[in-house]
This record gives structure tokens, C-alpha cells and sequence, in this order.
């Protein structure tokens, strides 16, 4: 039987959080993830500012400035996006992802439920730096 599983993504570090998501979706239970813009990405800030500006800036050759994708900067967008690609690309992944549900900050309606965290994910067991997905949407040029 399927069950919903409440993620409180505060210093969570997001590879490893959106491996443990999607295998969770992949069983077929459903995921709530709350206060994403307090997810953890490790390294330092100036090269997890450079990878994903350069990833924002991927277009095409034909005509840069109006063709190519158009990426989200918000941070619940960039980790539904993480996790959208360790789907698989199948209408068994399509399903999965409908059964995610990301949110920033805690909503009211959620405010009573009981989150849990994934310990090997957990920003403690970092030696390095890190920067929070908020100062990288912010730098994107998401404004909350």
C-alpha cells in the first residue's frame, strides 16, 4: 500500500536526497519535501555558481537569444528538476513524478505533519563546503 512520505529537506545535501526520492516514487509511494530552498549543494560557491549559470545559459546555435530552453530558477524547480532525472524516462517515471510534490518553506496545511530526513544525506557528514540552492536561485535571478 502506498504511503506518503513527508521530507524536510533543511541541510539535506540534493543528490543523495533526490536518490533516496525517487526510489521512494519508484515504489510508489508519494513524496512531500518542504523547505528546498534550505537544501545543501557541495562544493564551493563559486563553482556551484558557475555550473549551474553555465547550465542556464545552454541554448542553441541556430539562434541563441530566442531558441533553446528556457530553465527555472527557483529552487523548488531545480530540485524537481534533479529528481525528474533520476526517473526513468518511461511512463512508469512519468507516473512517479506526479507523485512528487515540492514545496518552499512548510505550507499551513502541512504544518502538523511529521517530516523525516535522510541521515546519509544529512549535511553533517560533509568535510567541505557547501552553499544553500536559495543563494543559488538568488544569483539565477529568482526573486522569492
Amino acid at each position: 500500500m502506498p504511503e506518503t512520505i513527508y521530507v524536510d529537506g533543511t541541510d539535506l545535501r540534493l543528490g543523495r536526497m533526490a536518490t533516496k526520492v525517487a526510489k521512494h516514487l519508484i515504489n510508489g509511494d508519494k513524496v512531500v519535501i518542504v523547505n528546498v530552498e534550505k537544501i545543501v549543494i557541495s562544493g564551493t560557491r563559486a563553482s556551484a555558481l558557475s555550473k549551474y549559470a553555465r547550465w542556464m545559459s545552454l541554448r542553441t546555435y541556430k539562434n541563441p537569444e530566442k531558441v533553446g530552453p528556457k530553465q527555472q530558477r527557483g529552487p523548488d524547480r531545480l530540485v524537481h528538476y534533479a529528481i525528474k532525472n533520476m526517473l526513468p524516462k518511461s511512463p512508469t517515471g512519468k507516473e512517479a513524478l506526479k507523485r512528487l510534490k515540492v514545496y518552499i518553506g512548510v505550507p499551513d496545511e502541512l504544518k502538523s505533519a511529521k517530516f523525516q530526513q535522510f541521515e546519509e544525506a544529512h549535511v553533517k557528514n560533509l568535510r567541505g563546503p557547501y552553499v544553500r540552492l536559495e543563494e543559488i536561485s538568488k544569483s539565477l535571478g529568482w526573486c522569492a
